[in-house]
């Protein structure tokens, strides 16, 4: 039976051993992965992608950029979450196509609301997304600086923060993925310790893509877990005003 959300939380750890006897479904890994793509993303704009690496030969590829460290040699499957900045355009153009879509077959008539929505794809995130060596983000940032002085400002706008962003939607749908894997008894483990250069070489991605995480995925061993979960006192990182 599968667990519920809090149960799949307190069960998810990170496993550094897996159990080469026990085999997991590819199919229920990828409907895990659809999960993913449900996470909550900055924009909509859904900036990753998802490799599930099954092939043994890439697994080894890629468990040795690893530094072969045992959540990857050891794991059945691994799960590379990408993240794709650079894919700005054709993602928002995809929203822009769908929201046009659902106001031309809505009954009602919203012109403020429709026209919001539209302009934010077609003007907002262009502003936000167009670099020029990132001059034009530099500048954005000291104008909406000079702005906030003023009022509340958006502030985040230079090539960095942009990337900061995709970096972060990735890691919610990277969560949501393990959450869900959690969920159905199997156990995963996000590393960042890797050569993301190789890693972005073997899967064949190009200059625009990054590598936010690998995940190692199976069954966890007995001694897979190193040792009981520790997590600094609620009180010291809880904050009630």
């Amino acid at each position: 039976m599968e667990k519920t959300v809090s149960e799949a939380i307190a069960y998810r750890r990170s496993v550094r051993i897996y159990n080469n006897n026990l085999e997991i479904n590819s199919e229920l890994v990828e409907e895990c992965l659809k999960n993913a793509a449900l996470a909550p993303t900055s924009s909509n704009l859904q900036l990753w992608e998802f490799y599930h690496v099954i092939n043994k030969d890439i697994k080894e590829k890629v468990s040795k950029a690893c530094f072969d460290q045992p959540a990857a040699k050891t794991a059945q499957q691994l799960v590379i979450v990408v993240t794709r900045k650079d894919l700005w355009k054709r993602r928002a153009k995809a929203n822009l196509d769908f929201l046009e879509q659902q106001f031309s077959n809505s009954d009602e008539s919203n012109s403020t609301r429709e026209k919001f929505a539209l302009n934010y794809y077609k003007k907002l995130i262009p502003s936000l997304y167009t670099e020029v060596f990132g001059i034009l983000g530099l500048l954005k940032f000291i104008v909406f600086s000079v702005i906030g002085l003023f009022k509340p400002m958006y502030r985040e706008v230079r090539r960095s923060d942009m990337r900061v962003v995709a970096h972060k939607s990735a890691a919610l749908a990277a969560q949501n993925f393990m959450i869900s894997m959690a969920a159905i008894g199997y156990d995963t483990c996000p590393m960042e310790g890797s050569d993301t250069k190789r890693i972005k070489k073997i899967l064949k991605l190009p200059y625009g893509a990054e590598i936010n995480m690998v995940i190692g995925c199976g069954i966890r061993e007995d001694k897979g877990i190193y040792g009981p979960r520790f997590r600094v006192p609620f009180k010291n990182v809880y904050h009630k005003i």
